[in-house]
């Protein structure tokens, strides 16, 4: 049987104006926004549909902004569709990885925000106490760049952070530890080194300070048992049990996404048909370079949920 997977993104898909369609023309999309700044005490939808785009791009606006698109668009998506938008599996990217879980019912919107909010908040604090960078490294093996971060370390914090697709690794960590490994993938024949513009560290241990403030919030917010697995990006693996989701959701803070990997898995468990639930399509590329042989398509805009054909 063939199996449909939602996925969703994480920081860095966002742009001013996303959105707006789903607000104005569905009741359903009006009310996830109301509840959004509700919960965060500003106006959510005012900074996502007219900016500035400085200010979207702060991550304590960044990460509840994408978030509550993803959730608008499945929402009015389960108004339209009804039982013809099942799906069998979710995962997120990072961030989207809260989507994936209000998704699968084990988080209501409103908690999974009011836990997001913290996160948020505490990543652009940890990225301003803690100042680091990122970098894409495009053309490596995983092991090679793995080893090399290591060796990279001796100048300063630096671990890979986001396993994307095939050759496409992003590092993270101290700004003396990120260029290091920039220098060394440099020197191995890297086919691409560019630091990335990043308020923060994000995935490595300058974001100790988040995880704390997020273990705190989970250990009082009310998870419900997966209706569906969701692919955890820590472990790549699918989870249902609630114990282990809010400890992987802790551990995400600093440690790695394997998104390839999650993808692989997926596919493996019988997902044939994915869509991509919220801004941009970054996802939709990057499963085409993990498998072409794999259908996704993007849902984040009104003309794009007009050519939804379950």
């Amino acid at each position: 049987m063939s199996k449909t997977a939602l996925i969703f993104p994480g920081q860095g898909s966002q742009y001013v104006g996303m959105g707006r369609d789903f607000f104005d023309n569905y009741d359903a999309a009006l009310k996830v926004y109301e509840k959004a700044s509700d919960v965060l005490g500003f106006d959510l939808a005012k900074v996502s549909f007219d900016g500035p785009e400085e200010e979207l791009k702060q991550t304590r606006v960044t990460q509840p902004a994408i978030f509550t698109h993803s959730i608008a668009v499945l929402t009015v998506l389960k108004e339209q569709f009804g039982s013809n938008s099942e799906f069998h599996m979710a995962a997120g990217h990072s961030l989207g990885e809260y989507s994936a879980l209000v998704a699968a019912g084990v988080l209501a919107f409103e908690d999974a925000l009011a836990i997001v909010k913290v996160r948020a908040e505490g990543m652009q604090k940890a990225g301003e106490e803690n100042r680091g960078t990122m970098a894409a490294i495009i053309g490596m093996e995983s092991e090679a760049l793995i080893n090399l971060c290591e060796e990279a370390s001796s100048a300063g914090i630096v671990q890979c952070a986001n396993f994307n697709s095939p050759g496409q690794i992003v590092i993270s960590g101290s700004v003396a530890g990120v260029q290091k490994a920039m220098e060394l993938a440099k020197s191995a024949g890297a086919r691409m080194v560019k630091e990335l513009v990043v308020s923060g560290a994000f995935h490595s241990p300058l974001m100790a300070s988040a995880k704390a403030a997020v273990a705190q919030i989970l250990e009082k917010s009310k998870f419900h048992t997966a209706g569906v697995p969701v692919y955890a990006n820590v472990t790549a693996k699918p989870v249902l049990e609630t114990g282990a989701i809010k400890t992987l959701l802790i551990d995400q803070i600093t440690g790695a996404v394997r998104w390839e990997e999650s993808m692989k898995c997926m596919v493996a468990d019988g997902a044939t048909q994915f869509y991509e639930i919220g801004p941009g399509n970054v996802l939709q590329g990057l499963l085409k370079r993990i498998d072409k042989s794999i259908h996704c398509e993007s849902i984040g805009k009104i003309g794009e949920l007009e050519k939804f054909k379950p």
